[in-house]
């Protein structure tokens, strides 16, 4: 699987004799941690202490779907990094982070639109008129500045060494919600974005997702999603006139 075998060459440089790595922050997936099949039970919340099911065999069945390879891979590159620092006994320790939905002004250069990274480019949607809406499979997410800030404390905080952590938004998101926000901000918008839904209402999760270990042990304060499909639609809209 190719994941695994680039988390492992990152770790073996990393490990050579004579480096001056002492932590590692990766970047895996709330992908690693959910159970898309699973119906949760009422008041359920998703902990880094959670792991998706998926066997390695079903990840890399040729039958098995591109959703449950990413899964997979994102999984198992994971449990490589965990199982590579255990077994090596390397000189630096571990952090992985489980974003889910990452939404936000970008600052790399991005001269078009279709250049958008994918979970930016179905918020932009919204806002350029596409119906029906996307579905809201996982009703998390994170603003990109806040998990940028994330990646910066889990280097710095000298406790979070060796933790794996859910970096998620305690406010629920629907792409109905960002709808309406994108219509009321926006006066083009009034014109573009869809009324096939039903207007007005709050998102809601059938399950929980524990951002707020991330908020306490590393001092993140999440930005509202409000702020975040705002701040993304006017960059965007500059690159579109």
């Amino acid at each position: 699987m190719p994941a695994i075998n680039g988390v492992k060459s990152i770790l073996s440089a990393s490990a050579k004799p004579g480096s001056k790595v002492q932590r590692l922050v990766m970047t895996s997936s709330f992908a690693s941690v959910v159970d898309p099949s699973s119906t949760p039970a009422p008041g359920f919340t998703y902990t880094a202490a959670n792991w998706n099911p998926l066997t390695y065999e079903e990840a890399i069945d040729l039958k098995s779907d591109s959703v449950t390879a990413y899964r997979g891979s994102k999984k198992f590159a994971e449990l490589a990094a965990w199982e590579f620092v255990k077994e090596e006994k390397t000189i630096f320790d571990l952090v992985t982070l489980c974003p889910p939905m990452v939404f936000g002004p970008v600052v790399h250069p991005v001269p078009t639109v279709q250049q958008l990274n994918e979970s930016n480019m179905m918020l932009w949607g919204v806002a350029a008129g596409v119906d029906p809406l996307p579905v809201t499979r996982v009703p998390g997410w994170i603003d990109a500045r806040d998990l940028a800030e994330v990646h910066v404390q889990a280097l710095l905080t000298p406790e979070a060494g060796g933790k794996r952590f859910v970096a998620a938004s305690p406010e629920p998101f629907s792409y109905e919600y960002a709808a309406d926000i994108i219509r009321d901000e926006f006066n083009w918008a009034k014109e573009t974005v869809t009324r096939n839904y039903k207007t007005g209402e709050k998102p809601s999760a059938s399950y929980g997702i524990d951002g707020e270990t991330v908020a306490r042990e590393l001092g993140v304060k999440y930005r509202p999603f409000k702020e975040t499909v705002i701040d993304l639609v006017r960059q965007i809209r500059e690159l579109t006139i």
